[in-house]
Formats: C-alpha cells, sequence, structure tokens
C-alpha cells in the first residue's frame, strides 16, 4: 500500500510538431479527489490517457500506487477505471444490459454481472429506466450509467476526464454527489475540469496545466491566495463619478480595476500582504478615500478571489468549457 496514486516526472508525449505533454512532474495523493485544470488543449486527457496505459509515454516515467504504467501496464489497469468526456455505452441496448455487458467482460459468472449490475443502477437511482434503451436516455443520465459502468470492478484510481461537460445543473449536482460517494468508499479520483466551481467543490488539492507543464498546484485556498487576499467590489450611486473612484481605488489599493460592464460597479482585487486581515485594512482605507472625494457609494463587498481569477491570474487567458483537444 502506498499514499501516492499517482506519480510522475518529466512526462512527455509528442504529436509531430505539438508537445501535448511537455516534462509533466505530478503527485497525487491516495483517497481524495484530486482536480486538473486546464485551457482547451492543454494537454488533460493526453496524461490522463498515458497514466491508464492508453498512450506510450515518449518521456519521463509515470507510477500508479507505485507501479510503472510502461513495465507494468498489465498490473496498473487492474487497478483504475476511466470515463472519458463522452457516454461509451451500447445505444441500442437497455442500461442494465450494458452493466451486465461489461461484467460479463470484465469476467464475471453471469450471475455474479447481474448482481452487480442491479447494485449499481440501485446505487445510481436507475433502476426504473433499467430496461429502457440507451438512447431514450437523458444526457446526465447517460453519464451516471458511463460511471457506474466504470465501477463494475471497484477501481483504486478513477479517471474522470471531463465527466460533466454538456450536462445541466441538475444532472451536474447529481454526477457530484457520485464522486464524493464513490472518494468515501476509499477511492482515488483524478478529476480533469475547465468547470472551475467543479473543481472547487470536489477536489482537495489541484493541479493547474497550461501547455503540457504543470503551472500551479495546491489547494484551492492556496490557489485563491497566490493571487491576492480578495476583490473589492463597490456599487457607486452616480455612474459619472466611476472614473474618478476607479483611480482612487486603484492608487489606494496599488492593484489594476477588472474590467466589467456595469457602469457604476467597480472591482479591484486586493493583494492585502497576503492576508484576510490585511486585505480588510487595505479596503477600509480605499473607502475612506472614497468618502473623502465625495463619492456615494450604495453598496460594497469585500470577497475572497475566485479560481476564474486565479486561473486567469495563472495562463493569462480565461477558462472556457469546451472540449480538451490534447
Amino acid at each position: 500500500m502506498t499514499d501516492t496514486a499517482i506519480e510522475t516526472n518529466g512526462l512527455v508525449k509528442v504529436f509531430g510538431d505539438n508537445r501535448a505533454v511537455d516534462g509533466l512532474d505530478l503527485t497525487v495523493p491516495a483517497g481524495a479527489v484530486f482536480g486538473v485544470l486546464g485551457p482547451n488543449g492543454a494537454g488533460k486527457t493526453t496524461a490522463v490517457r498515458m497514466l491508464a496505459t492508453l498512450l506510450r509515454p515518449d518521456g519521463g516515467t509515470a507510477r500508479v500506487f507505485g507501479h510503472d504504467v510502461m513495465a507494468e501496464a498489465d498490473t496498473v489497469r487492474s487497478l483504475v477505471g476511466l470515463t472519458g468526456q463522452y457516454a461509451s455505452l451500447d445505444e441500442d441496448m437497455t442500461g442494465r444490459e450494458n452493466l451486465i455487458l461489461i461484467g460479463r467482460l470484465l469476467g464475471f459468472r453471469h450471475q455474479a454481472a447481474r448482481t452487480r449490475a442491479e447494485e449499481l443502477l440501485e446505487a445510481f437511482g436507475l433502476t426504473p429506466a433499467g430496461d429502457r434503451l440507451v438512447k431514450n436516455y437523458s444526457g446526465g443520465m447517460r453519464r451516471r450509467l458511463d460511471i457506474s459502468a466504470t465501477l463494475m470492478n471497484t477501481p483504486r484510481l478513477l479517471f474522470l476526464d471531463e465527466p460533466t461537460t454538456g450536462l445541466d445543473p441538475r444532472s451536474r449536482n447529481q454526477v457530484w454527489d457520485i464522486i464524493r460517494a464513490v472518494v468515501s468508499y476509499g477511492t482515488t479520483v483524478l478529476l480533469t475540469t475547465q468547470y472551475l466551481d467543479e473543481a472547487d467543490q470536489l477536489a482537495g488539492r489541484i493541479a493547474v496545466i497550461d501547455h503540457g507543464k504543470l503551472i500551479a498546484e495546491g489547494t484551492p485556498g492556496e490557489l485563491k491566495s497566490s493571487v491576492g487576499a480578495g476583490t473589492v467590489n463597490v456599487r457607486l450611486r452616480d455612474a459619472a463619478q466611476r472614473a474618478e473612484a476607479e483611480k482612487i481605488l486603484a492608487g489606494v489599493l496599488a492593484a489594476p480595476v477588472i474590467p466589467g460592464p456595469d457602469p457604476v460597479r467597480v472591482t479591484v482585487r486586493v493583494p492585502g500582504h497576503g492576508t484576510e486581515r490585511g486585505a480588510a485594512e487595505d479596503a477600509a482605507k480605499a473607502l475612506s478615500a472614497l468618502a473623502a472625494s465625495g463619492i456615494v457609494i450604495d453598496d460594497f463587498s469585500l470577497g475572497q478571489p475566485s479560481l476564474d481569477e486565479v486561473f486567469l491570474a495563472l495562463t493569462d487567458h480565461p477558462a472556457t468549457p469546451q472540449e480538451d483537444a490534447a
């Protein structure tokens, strides 16, 4: 047994002139959700495919629970499960038939496969739809069935590659509940996503990848603190005073104004010397300066940076929930 689920050192994958994964160093602790964030084409899916033994690395090393993904590929495959960006189901079979088929392919006897299928249908709230053809399932139901198929043999490590892409909010929340339940039974989850709120909700630690490289890693709180202690949001009574308010806030806080479409709202990131107390002190000074200049404020708030701001600060562009091409 090991406390480390995944360890990579200098992992590389090249497609022609494209270094999709470029010297990736990653350590994933066992027993929790580890989030991997990155913009479209950052190399997240390519990294997952190498770790799941579906692609052969061109350089570096990767181990899953201490087993080398190349030298011990069969052992690694016995330890992991993978749910990709799209449901890999036979749409002309029922949900129950899909699960039984997967079980039989994994070596289950027929009765054992049926029993396990019934357990999973019940656990994922799919029993009433078990005899319906998958082509008649909603997107959320397909995703739940796809994840349940991955769990026919409960893996020690589950790769979820953008599992909620395209789902409505209710279905996303259902998948989140499933992920939490999977982890509660001892499975480690590596979750790739471009939905920053998803990583914030689920992941104990997060790695940010861009151009195939690790550019930041830590808890959500640590990543947020890395870009400042908070943001000051001020709502003005008079839009004509916005320019003056921006000048005062930027000067007092020694930070740039964050652009926004609302003509009466001004937002500035607060450096705050890396602490919430420092951010509050700086914000108080800024409010006093506004009042001294005769600027009337209708609303004020001091908030913690979001992962969206972290992502933008680290990559110089916002995250967009699109398919990862790499």
